[in-house]
């Protein structure tokens, strides 16, 4: 596992594409699918300058990719708002887990986990004490094996109009000997 660069970009949305369509499939419909590989398979670079967002190489290939964010977006795909690009303040708010990805080919073998095991860390160094995410249906039981709870229900609304079940999910991270 590494930080991923600009020059990861490519790579990285093929990751996206090939999860959202193989994993997606069971969850969503075809006009749900293709919507989402519209919208939300789009790296946003914020997560790699801000040196943020993690790849999983296996034989010098990506095979999973997801980082963390100390700004207001919570998401790709949504509507974009002024204050996106806004940081977060750690006392108050709870930093994103954002764009976490696995290729098809290496599910189940525990990328995942690693990526957001790391970003956790990461998270509490910058001394937040929640994380946040916006899962697609796929990643909930993910998230929820790693103690996430949904928080809300929700329904994405995509930038061509197409609604995408999702749930908002937090946890709350312990810090230091295990006092939040």
């Amino acid at each position: 596992m590494r930080k991923a660069t600009e020059a990861d970009a490519a790579a990285i949305e093929h990751v996206m594409r090939k999860s959202t369509t193989a994993l997606g499939a069971a969850w969503y419909d075809e006009r749900q699918l293709a919507s989402a590989i519209l919208f939300i398979t789009t790296l946003d670079l914020d997560l790699v300058r801000d040196q943020t967002y993690f790849v999983v190489e296996q034989e010098s290939k990506i095979m999973a990719c997801g980082g963390w964010s100390f700004r207001r977006k919570l998401f790709a795909g949504g509507r974009v708002s002024l204050d996106d690009g806004a940081r977060l303040d750690p006392i108050l708010e709870a930093a994103r887990i954002r764009a976490m990805f696995v290729h098809p080919d290496a599910v189940r073998r525990g990328l995942g986990r690693q990526i957001l095991a790391a970003c956790e860390e990461e998270v509490r160094r910058a001394s937040f004490t929640r994380a946040e995410l916006m899962a697609t249906l796929p990643g909930i039981p993910l998230y929820r094996a790693c103690g996430y709870d949904i928080v809300e229900e929700t329904t994405l609304l995509l930038g061509d109009g197409v609604r995408l079940p999702a749930a908002r999910m937090q946890k709350r991270l312990v810090v230091g000997d295990g006092h939040l």
